[in-house]
This record gives structure tokens, C-alpha cells and sequence, in this order.
């Protein structure tokens, strides 16, 4: 399956702010863009011209970069997006973070989401007592994610534990974490989601 393998921190730096794929680095003194802020390359730090194109590009490649999704199964979630009812560009940050992985990030059992990305396909998790190893998995309200018994103290989940609550669980979903398990409580209204992207933005670049 194709994947993006490069480096994480130059993302963040192609965006010009923290897209926190790298969890507990993002918010140390060793974040590259605290160095760095300006995007890579030898032209980094030249005059870029502001367009409209470029600003609804940009937005679009920061939300794609932020959920650790390739073009065409982000222009899959838009197209779903636009052909149900409501505002396409909330609909479609709430397919976004409605994903398996982006749920157990989001409920503080994993560091970033490339971390939950990998739990989940490694098989360390259930959803309702059934394994899921597709990280793309759409939850639902009353869905109940667990970690199997056996994968309740590997590294991965002890280190996540020992932050937990520096990035608060939004209220759409509730976690135990003596139990290792998230609940979704609700679908994600927009003002749960947190995610520093302007959506309008991208409806307007794929309607052109």
C-alpha cells in the first residue's frame, strides 16, 4: 500500500506551523521548527508570491498531512463528503476524524498518529470485541475501542499513559485508562475538532 515514507518534521516545516506528527517531539526544544521555520529546500527562505490557488493548496496538503492521508483517498473523503447533507467542508473533518486511528490518537492511548496508525495495524486493538487492523475504519457512536488483553502494556501504550492529558480527549469521546479503552460518545460537531485548518478553503479548491 503506498505510504508517505519520508521525514515528518518536513511537513511541518513545508506548512509552516507544528502539525504534531511526531508526538512528544512536537513539543520539545527539538522540533526542527523551532529552529527551522521556514519551509525546506534552497528556496526556503525566499519571497513566496500569496495567490488564492496557493492558499486553498496549501490548507488542503496541511489537512491531508495532519490525518496521514494520501490525495486519492482524501479526494474519496471530499467526493462523500460533498454528496451528503450539510456543510461538505465540516462533513468532511468529520470522516477525517472519524477514522480508527485518529480516534485512538484522539483519546490519548497513542503519541501522534502515525503511532495509532501503527497499533492498529499491528493488531493490537478491537472495536466492540473485534479485531481491526485497517487503520481507516470508520467508528461510530457507541463504539467501544480496546486494546487486546495481551497488548495493554506494551511500550507504545505506557509511554502514551504517561502524557496523557497533556492534549485533552475532545468531548465527542470518553477514555478509561486503566481499562485501555476509548468510547464514542458522538459524531465530532466542528468546534470539537481542533485541527488548525480552514475548510472552506478546500471546498472552494475542488470545486473549481
Amino acid at each position: 500500500m503506498a505510504r508517505y515514507t519520508g521525514p515528518d518534521c518536513r511537513l511541518c516545516r513545508r506548512e509552516r506551523q507544528k502539525l504534531y506528527l511526531k508526538g512528544t517531539k512536537c513539543d520539545s526544544a527539538k522540533c526542527p521548527i523551532e529552529r527551522r521555520p521556514y519551509p525546506p529546500g534552497e528556496h526556503g527562505r525566499g519571497r513566496i508570491k500569496e495567490s488564492e490557488y496557493l492558499l486553498q493548496l496549501r490548507e488542503k496538503q496541511k489537512a491531508r498531512r495532519i490525518y496521514g492521508v494520501l490525495e486519492k483517498q482524501f479526494r474519496n473523503y471530499y467526493e462523500e463528503a460533498n454528496r451528503r447533507t450539510g456543510l461538505t467542508g465540516e462533513t468532511l473533518l468529520q470522516l477525517l476524524e472519524m477514522r480508527l486511528d485518529n480516534a485512538v490518537y484522539r483519546g490519548g492511548l497513542s503519541r501522534s498518529r502515525d503511532e495509532a496508525r501503527q497499533l492498529v495495524r499491528h493488531r493490537h486493538l478491537t472495536v466492540n470485541g473485534r479485531t481491526v487492523s485497517i487503520p481507516s475504519y470508520r467508528v461510530r457512536p457507541e463504539d467501544v475501542i480496546t486494546f487486546r488483553e495481551k497488548s495493554r502494556n506494551i511500550t507504545q501504550v505506557i509511554g502514551s499513559l504517561e502524557i496523557f492529558g497533556r492534549h485533552p480527549v475532545p468531548d465527542w469521546l470518553s477514555t478509561d485508562t486503566e481499562a485501555r479503552q476509548i468510547t464514542v460518545r458522538s459524531l465530532p460537531a466542528r468546534q470539537m475538532i481542533d485541527v488548525p485548518v480552514q475548510e472552506q478553503l478546500i471546498v472552494e479548491l475542488y470545486s473549481k
